[in-house]
């Protein structure tokens, strides 16, 4: 097959696209990725030998704003997706695809596949967002509610985000139309959920055509790194790639973490995608280096809840101090402390930071529950699920010709 994954260029959304993409290649599928195009540079600098995935620009990305849409998030996924959509469709034309990847919020990939006529899968870096009848509206970082109150806590909070819903839903509507489908979107034929079990929430209306395939982990770089020599604890700090992301989060765990205050000999790694601005004491290193390897011999990790590197650090089974900023982080957080996985921190201090590290190296049923949580569950295989919608496609075509 020859398929098309569309994603954004921030690395919580290019980076699964890309290990989605190898995952198809080494499949033998044609595998073409519309993100950043510094991700082509990133991977051509990779020595080892990887599956082939072409990457493209995807176009739009440099769109000028001229009705305020990147201040109003409806019209940010709706008018601009409508835009980029004119400008995406042809390009997937003249690939000749079989099937169209898109990330949950590149929603331009789903729109031009409709528009040709072609099936699309909508592809989650992180757990299922849909909304629940069953959970309190995500991002309030809140467990589902029991008994009585907590039923009708849940209730009240849905029903003061509903309208917000509704607006976006409309925005859309009105989007959809300027290039030609119906208000009504029918949605994707499958879901792929790229997440932990442990980080999922049961929830009453799980949608029939959503998959969980674990996390789509692709590491940028081939290098890897020595930690500081010494026997104490590792700590890898990762400060968030995301503009959400807490700030001063590396200045604070220098300040925290420094063996003078902790009364241990830590080791800490600062991993990030560029060199820190701040110079750091000898205890301390900094890599733009292979994140897994690293984490192979951390005692614990701080980060700021972001998807991608809480799904990295419970595969290899490293407890988290998570210091989440906006975004989803602050729900990612809340899962996980709740997994019993790691601690959330807020507010950000030295004294509150040092304490949850504590926390996390001084009590073992943390660092099991990290382990148990990334060897949780089934998963299915995402490109089981890719075969299965072109195939459905093939059977009945004008089922997706909306």
């Amino acid at each position: 097959m020859r398929i098309a994954v569309v994603a954004g260029p921030d690395a919580g959304h290019a980076i699964p696209a890309i290990a989605l993409a190898e995952r198809l290649s080494a499949a033998g599928d044609e595998v073409i990725v519309f993100t950043g195009t510094r991700w082509a540079d990133i991977r051509a600098a990779r020595a080892d030998g990887l599956p082939p995935v072409a990457i493209a620009e995807l176009p739009g990305l440099d769109l000028v704003d001229s009705d305020g849409d990147d201040t109003d998030a409806g019209a940010r996924l709706s008018v601009r997706a409508a835009r980029m959509t004119t400008a995406l469709t042809p390009l997937l034309e003249a690939q000749s695809v079989d099937l169209v990847v898109c990330d949950v919020i590149t929603v331009c990939g789903g729109w031009s596949a409709q528009l040709l006529g072609l099936p699309w899968i909508e592809l989650s870096p992180h757990p299922l967002y849909e909304p629940s009848r069953g959970l309190p509206p995500i991002g309030s970082g809140l467990a589902p509610g029991t008994g009585v109150g907590g039923r009708v806590r849940d209730t009240l909070m849905r029903a003061a985000t509903a309208r917000s819903r509704r607006l976006g839903e409309r925005q859309r509507a009105v989007a959809r139309e300027s290039v030609g489908l119906p208000g009504d979107d029918p949605g994707p034929g499958a879901r792929l959920v790229a997440t932990l079990p442990a980080l999922e929430v049961p929830r009453p209306d799980w949608p029939d055509n959503a998959h969980v395939v674990g996390p789509l982990l692709w590491e940028p770089t081939d290098l890897t790194t020595e930690p500081p020599a010494g026997d104490g604890p590792l700590v890898v700090v990762a400060p968030s790639t995301a503009h959400t992301g807490v700030a001063d989060l590396l200045e604070t765990a220098l300040e925290a973490l420094d063996p003078e205050a902790t009364g241990r000999p830590l080791r800490l790694v600062v991993s990030a995608l560029a060199e820190p601005a701040i110079p750091l004491p000898d205890w301390a290193i900094a890599t733009t280096g292979r994140q897994d390897a690293l984490l192979a011999a951390a005692s614990v990790a701080i980060c700021g809840g972001g998807h991608g590197m809480l799904a990295k650090c419970l595969t290899a089974g490293v407890p988290v101090v998570t210091v989440p900023g906006g975004g989803d982080q602050w729900e990612l957080a809340n899962r996980a402390q709740r997994a019993g996985v790691g601690v959330c921190v807020r507010p950000l201090t030295p004294a509150t930071l040092r304490s949850a590290v504590a926390q996390v190296l001084d009590v073992p049923t943390i660092r099991a529950a990290a382990r148990a949580a990334g060897a949780s569950g089934d998963l299915t295989d995402p490109v089981a699920v890719c075969r299965a919608v072109v195939g459905a496609h093939r059977d009945d075509p004008a089922g997706d010709r909306r």
